[in-house]
C-alpha cells in the first residue's frame, strides 16, 4: 500500500517538474526569440541619459543677500524675484552720478553765458574797431596836409610836430583795439574748445549714471524663463561676488531630449528622422517615442577635457561611442515624469 503511494506521489512530482521544465524552456525560449527578433530588428544601447537645459543663475554684482524669494526643486516664470542684493551702495552710486550729470550741464550753462558775454565784447571791439581806424584816416589825411603845409613854411614846425603825434597816436589806439578784439575772438574759441570738453563730459556721465542704473538693476536676480529651481547653495545675509553662481535652473521651456552613446559599429545606418523607442529605467512600464535629431560629428572621447592620443605607447583598440541626439515626440503631459540624468534605453529601427 505504502509502495502505491509512493509511486503516486512520485509521478505527481514527476509530472510536475516536468511541466514547470518545460513552462521554462518555453518561455526561456520565448524570450530568446524575442532578443533575437529585437537585436534583428533594432539597434540597442543601455548607455542613454535624459537630458535638459540645466543652467546656472549667476549674478551680476556682488553684495550681500538681501531676501531669497525661491526654495528648492520650485517652479518659477519668467521675470519671477529669486533673490534680491543690498543696493546701498549701488543706490549711492546711482545718485553720484546724477549729481556729476548735473554739474556737468550746469558747467555747459555756464560756458555758454560766458560765450554770450565774450560775443557781445567782440562786438564793441569790433565797433570801437571802426571808429579808431576812421580816426586815424582823419590824423593821416591831416598829417599829410600839414607836411604840405611845412613844405610851403606856411606853418611852424611845433604844430607840425603836434599833428604828426597825434598820428602815432591814432595809430597805436587802433592797434590796440585790432589786439583787444582779436583777444575777445581767442577767448570766444577758447569756450567752445571748453564746451566739446564739457559735451564729452556728460556723455561720459550719462553713460556712467547708465551703468549705475545697470548695476542698481541687477541687484533684482530675476529667473530668465520658466523652469524648476534645482539645488540652494546661498543663505540670506551672504556675500556673493559677482559671477557667483547662486543656484540652477531646468529650462521646462526647451523641452528634454535624450543623448545615446551607440557603438560606432552600430550607426552606419542612422539618418535623422529614423524613429526611436525610449524605455527609463525608472519607469519600466512606459514606453516614450522619439526621433533621432542629429548624429555627433565626433566620438565622445574626441570632446574629452584629455582626447586620447593613439600614436604613443601600445595601442589598444577599444570601440567608440557615438552621441546620438533623440528628439521626444511625447505630449509635455508624458514628458513631464521625465528627470535630467535619468538611465534610458533606446532601440532604433534598423
Amino acid at each position: 500500500m505504502n509502495n502505491k503511494n509512493l509511486n503516486k506521489t512520485d509521478k505527481v512530482i514527476l509530472g510536475t517538474t516536468r511541466g514547470v521544465a518545460i513552462a521554462a524552456l518555453c518561455g526561456l525560449a520565448l524570450w530568446g526569440g524575442k532578443v533575437i527578433w529585437d537585436m534583428l530588428r533594432y539597434e540597442q544601447t543601455n548607455d542613454a541619459q535624459v537630458e535638459a537645459y540645466v543652467n546656472p543663475v549667476n549674478v551680476k554684482v556682488g553684495g550681500y543677500i538681501k531676501k531669497i524669494y525661491f526654495q528648492e526643486n520650485q517652479l518659477v516664470n519668467p521675470g519671477d524675484t529669486l533673490l534680491l542684493i543690498e543696493n546701498n551702495e549701488y543706490d549711492l552710486s546711482l545718485h553720484a552720478s546724477r549729481a556729476a550729470l548735473e554739474h556737468a550741464r550746469a558747467q555747459l550753462a555756464i560756458l555758454g553765458a560766458n560765450e554770450a558775454t565774450l560775443l557781445n565784447n567782440a562786438a564793441v571791439s569790433q565797433s570801437q574797431i571802426d571808429a579808431a581806424k576812421a580816426k586815424l584816416v582823419r590824423q593821416q589825411q591831416e598829417y599829410t596836409r600839414y607836411q604840405n603845409l611845412l613844405k610851403e613854411e606856411s606853418t611852424t614846425q611845433q604844430q607840425f610836430d603836434n599833428v604828426k603825434a597825434a598820428l602815432d597816436i591814432a595809430e597805436a589806439e587802433y592797434q590796440s583795439v585790432l589786439h583787444t578784439h582779436k583777444t575777445s575772438l581767442s577767448k570766444v574759441n577758447d569756450v567752445k574748445v571748453q564746451r566739446a570738453a564739457v559735451d564729452a563730459d556728460i556723455k561720459r556721465q550719462e553713460y556712467l549714471l547708465e551703468r549705475n542704473a545697470l548695476d542698481m538693476g541687477y541687484t533684482v536676480v530675476t529667473a530668465p524663463y520658466k523652469g524648476r529651481i534645482g539645488r540652494k547653495n546661498i543663505q540670506e545675509g551672504q556675500l556673493v561676488q559677482a559671477g557667483q553662481t547662486m543656484t540652477f535652473i531646468i529650462n521646462e521651456a526647451a523641452g528634454k531630449w535624450i543623448i545615446a552613446n551607440f557603438r560606432e559599429t552600430q550607426v552606419s545606418g542612422f539618418a535623422p528622422g529614423q524613429k526611436a523607442i525610449i524605455q527609463v529605467d525608472a519607469f519600466p512600464d512606459m514606453h516614450f517615442n522619439g526621433e533621432i535629431e542629429s548624429i555627433s560629428p565626433a566620438t565622445g572621447s574626441r570632446f574629452s577635457l584629455v582626447p586620447p592620443d593613439n600614436s604613443t605607447g601600445n595601442f589598444v583598440k577599444i570601440i567608440q561611442r557615438v552621441p546620438v541626439k533623440i528628439r521626444l515626440t511625447d505630449g509635455y503631459d508624458k514628458l513631464a515624469v521625465l528627470l535630467a540624468g535619468m538611465n534610458a534605453n533606446v532601440s532604433i529601427n534598423k
